[in-house]
């Protein structure tokens, strides 16, 4: 009698997992493969291909999940972040740290330094500085957020459809991004900004819009672009699912985070270039509040009044570092190169 060989006794012998899913379990019997413990897994509603989660409701971790965990161990987007909630807190309430008004000045007290109730003492207009360094919060993070979303959303869009249908709308994009990339921006600040009478941010926001977009959309475009090209792509494209689902569902979830990592990055650039417009005379302009205001306005008097210079120039530092180290982190916990 022939020796039998394993494929005698084993049950389920000759059946791979894709026939019937069967495997031999150690212990002389056999197993589903998608069970494990008792658990079935499936995939989770609405989750990115290849998201599962078991019947406990326990998600397996996905890129964003990943990136948060990252984040939290993260001492840089803590520092950062803490910084960036403590801005916005002064910007919505800044009376809640401060109870003068920042357009209340005393020429007596002009140029005069720290006294009990005025920590950094007082401008060349008797203003007090401290009270326009909390006030200036305000204008400079309202500016930097609605730039920075107004950036990347006219600039996501374009470029997302453009890398998405391609075609003769992608190469006319492509060539006016080109065009807007040779605008020098401060230059180009100058130049629209000095007709403008109004004292408000939407001029100085409109103008970051028009020459902050395509940075963002050339990203946009070159990580659709990858993105389509997936399998899941195709293979969502050969079921039927229509361009919109596809962008909607399959496309932008993959390639949202470049634009992220940018944006944040671009938020703490944004600021400093209203500061710098407003420096010039050409940004913002009295009586706004603004930290280039104040930073222009104290710079005749650096020899007698640092303080009125410093303390401004040192908001405006600690805010544009504390944005770009936020964008960092981000960065490196979305970008699965770094990992």
């Amino acid at each position: 009698m022939p020796e039998p060989t394993p494929e005698h006794h084993l049950p389920g012998a000759g059946r791979t997992p894709e026939d019937g899913a069967i495997a031999d379990t150690g212990m002389g019997g056999t197993m589903d493969l998608a069970t494990a413990e008792g658990e079935t897994l499936e995939r989770a509603p609405g989750g990115p291909p290849g998201d599962v989660e078991g019947a406990s409701g326990e998600r397996a971790r996905s890129l964003w999940s990943d990136a948060w965990r990252d984040l939290r161990r993260n001492p840089v987007f803590i520092i950062s972040g803490l910084v960036i909630l403590f801005l916005v807190f002064i910007s919505l309430w800044p009376g809640s740290i401060t109870w003068l008004s920042p357009l209340k000045c005393d020429l007596a007290k002009a140029q005069e330094g720290s006294q009990p109730g005025h920590p950094f003492g007082f401008d060349g207009q008797g203003c007090d500085v401290y009270t326009r360094v909390v006030y200036g919060a305000r204008t400079s993070v309202t500016v930097g957020v609605l730039a920075t979303l107004g950036v990347a959303l006219l600039g996501g869009v374009l470029g997302g459809l453009a890398g998405f249908f391609g075609g003769a709308g992608d190469s006319v994009l492509s060539r006016i991004t080109d065009i807007f990339f040779a605008i020098p921006v401060v230059l180009g600040g100058l130049v629209l900004l000095s007709v403008v009478t109004s004292n408000t941010v939407w001029p100085v926001i409109g103008f970051m819009v028009l020459l902050g977009w395509p940075q963002i959309s050339r990203i946009a475009r070159g990580s659709v672009i990858t993105a389509k090209q997936n399998d899941y792509v195709q293979a969502a494209r050969a079921l039927g699912a229509s361009n919109s689902r596809l962008l909607l569902r399959h496309i932008t979830p993959n390639a949202v985070a470049p634009v992220i990592v940018v944006a944040t990055i671009a938020l703490g650039t944004y600021i400093s270039l209203e500061a710098t417009l407003s420096y010039l005379g050409v940004g913002l302009k009295p009586p706004t509040v603004s930290w280039g205001i104040d930073i222009s306005a104290a710079s005749p008097y650096i020899r007698n009044a640092p303080h009125a210079l410093l303390w401004p120039s040192g908001a405006l530092a600690l805010t544009v570092l504390a944005f770009i180290m936020l964008g960092d982190a981000v960065r490196d916990a979305l970008d699965p190169k770094l990992r």
